[in-house]
């Protein structure tokens, strides 16, 4: 199943986010290797939360990834929600669990 993992970010997020960018890329990344992250990116004009898109079980899989991302740790993220996403078409459908 698809899920989004939408986070509100702190005002002075782009300018705050270069010290923790290299950790929460390779957080990312590892998530992306088991197959669990799909996309992922920030929101633009203006630059006030990102979204991103999991294929999982269940929730907890993106709960977790959010508990242990490095922005969320050291106060870039404001507030996260994770929502199952009802996917009807696209070329990402084959990746659903």
């Amino acid at each position: 199943m698809h899920y989004l993992l939408m986070y509100d970010v702190i005002d002075d997020y782009v300018a705050r986010r270069t010290e923790f960018r290299a950790p929460h890329l390779a957080h990312a990344k590892a998530a992306e290797a088991r197959g669990e992250l799909l996309l992922a990116g920030a929101l633009a004009d203006p630059v006030d939360g990102a979204i991103l898109l999991f294929n999982a079980d269940s929730p907890e899989v993106v709960e977790r990834f959010a508990r242990a991302d490095p922005y969320v740790i050291n106060g870039l993220i404001t507030r996260w929600r994770v929502r199952p996403w009802t996917t009807v078409v696209g070329s990402l459908l084959n990746k659903t669990t």
